[in-house]
């Protein structure tokens, strides 16, 4: 999660600081008045420290001296850089969480259409799942709380289901079939936080891992996943990095390490306060002899570049996508005593051919953020000619490929992004999210009687057999979208696949979801073939 100061954070303080600058003025002046004496303020270090004692002292009105702090300490940490940031004491827990690989809750995915708290699906061996929720049930009480049909947001929701290991929470749930509202005492358990999202063969030696981000936890379950695609005969890798903006430096380096032969540098650390630290690779990894190929995009920043760019630094497999995001900077984070906490950029890091793929920025400017909107804009999201690097980026690696550094890592392989099936109805339809408003909805109606389907080859067939296009065409329409023949015919296989994917991952996660949505998936297929080409090279 990233932490953008907004414009007002600035001029709020910037402004208080202009009126107490004016207010000390004609202070020092009133003073000057006869019969007072005068008032002197000598410049120190501890300068911030001092204006805020006198405000608190002096000021006309009686004011929270740690709300002006904590105000103030973003509008420090923006005119440094782009990622360094402060994170308030109330918002630091569910920061952490998605890095740290669990939460303490009662382990279940939940939507809330209609205004309702819908059960998607249980973890396996939660506490939800032990006590007999199911997938389909409808929370309408939490402790005795209404929550259905109230307008009840659905952060507020969390926070009620949340709570301390081993603490109890009471919801109501009505369940079809059964008349009276059904009360369930859970007890809350330590619910971890997956950050590989499948891991699959995509044919009889290939195989496929998705990582969303790196946590703590990243590396065993890459090592799992590995370990189990091995035992199915796996020999060619494609690692998915689309949209994972990072995460913890040692889960990428770990990962990195499993493909790397002895002594390879993997990536260097290095700032004001901070000499060079090397990391290097042991050999002792899983995957030294198994194809690889990096799929990355706008969105894979940071650990995800680090990853990226050992790999294609080191010519040990082949980087594929679109240029990545570009932060090569190293937080480290400090905890305040009040559980505040700063995340100060103490380095920067290097790939092994010595480049930083840090994008530029000005220190306190917004324009850093606008960046991929801007890209889009300028057409590199489909034309690789777009992009443009000073030769003075440009770097060579061990086996004679050129790589840039100073704004992301740019792929081996440029994919565009794929708009043939996209047209004004499917803008529509996909904005006003019908497509899995739908899915959900048909996933519900017929739960029951699909039930017994335990993979996405079982919902595939159940699903030939219903119009699945006619139906969502005419769901559709009854909120306001009317059907466009010709653009629904260019759009049939994106909205299909889309729907059966959607369908399948409301049934059974992921599991279901990413053996259909690869039918679709350009940048994986032209993977696929690459690396078939590259095997039949060799």
């Amino acid at each position: 999660m990233k932490y953008i100061n907004k414009p007002k954070d600035i001029i709020y303080p910037l402004g208080l600081a202009l009126v107490l600058i004016a207010g000390i003025v004609i202070g020092i002046k009133l003073q000057q008045a006869p019969g007072r004496p005068s008032l002197t303020v000598y410049p120190r270090a501890d300068k911030l420290t001092n204006v805020l004692k006198y405000i608190e002292d002096q000021y006309v009105d009686t004011v929270s001296v740690s709300t002006l702090v904590e105000n103030t300490i973003p509008v420090l940490l923006k005119n440094l850089d782009p990622h360094s940031v402060y994170i308030p004491a109330s918002e630091l827990k569910a920061v952490n969480e998605p890095l740290d690989g669990g939460f303490d809750g009662i382990g279940i995915t939940f939507n809330m259409p209609n205004d309702t708290i819908v059960v998607v699906s249980t973890v396996q061996g939660g506490p939800s799942e032990k006590i007999g929720l199911l997938a389909g049930d409808r929370i309408v009480t939490i402790d005795g709380q209404n929550v259905a049909g109230i307008g009840f947001p659905q952060d507020e929701v969390v926070k009620l289901l949340k709570g301390p290991n081993l603490t109890r929470v009471k919801v109501g749930i009505v369940r079809k079939g059964v008349d009276e509202i059904m009360v369930f005492e859970i007890v809350r358990d330590k619910i971890p936080i997956y950050s590989i999202d499948i891991s699959l063969m995509l044919d009889d030696e290939m195989g496929y891992i998705k990582i969303s981000r790196f946590a703590r936890t990243t590396y065993k379950e890459f090592i799992d996943a590995v370990s189990k695609l091995q035992k199915q005969g796996m020999t060619k890798l494609i690692v998915d990095l689309r949209g994972n903006n990072g995460g913890y430096l040692d889960a990428a380096t770990n990962i990195a390490n499993e493909f790397l032969p002895e002594g390879k540098l993997i990536v260097y650390t290095q700032g004001k306060a901070r000499p060079r630290h090397n990391i290097y690779s042991d050999s002792k990894g899983q995957c030294t002899n198994t194809q690889v190929a990096i799929l990355i995009d706008e969105f894979a920043a940071s650990a995800s570049e680090i990853l990226a760019g050992a790999i294609q630094d080191n010519d040990r497999g082949l980087v594929i996508g679109r240029r990545s995001f570009g932060k090569g900077l190293v937080q480290e984070q400090i905890l305040f005593s009040d559980g505040s906490a700063l995340r100060l950029t103490i380095a920067r890091y290097y790939t092994p051919t010595g480049r930083s793929i840090q994008k530029p920025y000005a220190p306190g400017d917004d324009e850093y953020y606008y960046d991929i909107s801007n890209r889009y804009l300028h057409g590199e999201f489909q034309v690789q000619d777009s992009i443009h690097f000073s030769d003075s980026l440009k770097y060579t690696t061990p086996g004679g490929r050129t790589v840039y550094g100073g704004g992301g890592i740019m792929p081996d392989y440029f994919v565009p992004l794929d708009t043939s099936g996209i047209t004004p109805y499917f803008n529509m339809v996909a904005n006003r999210g019908l497509i899995y408003r739908f899915a959900f909805d048909f996933a519900d109606t017929y739960r029951k009687e699909m039930s017994g389907l335990h993979d996405y080859v079982a919902i595939e067939k159940y699903l030939d057999k219903v119009n699945l296009l006619n139906r969502f065409i005419e769901f559709s329409k009854k909120r306001g979208v009317e059907p466009e023949k010709t653009q629904i015919e260019k759009s049939k296989e994106l909205i299909e696949t889309q729907l059966r994917a959607a369908i399948a991952r409301n049934l059974i996660d992921n599991e279901g979801y990413y053996p259909i949505i690869k039918r679709i998936d350009t940048t994986l297929l032209y993977a696929m073939d690459i690396l078939k080409k590259e095997d039949n090279n060799r």
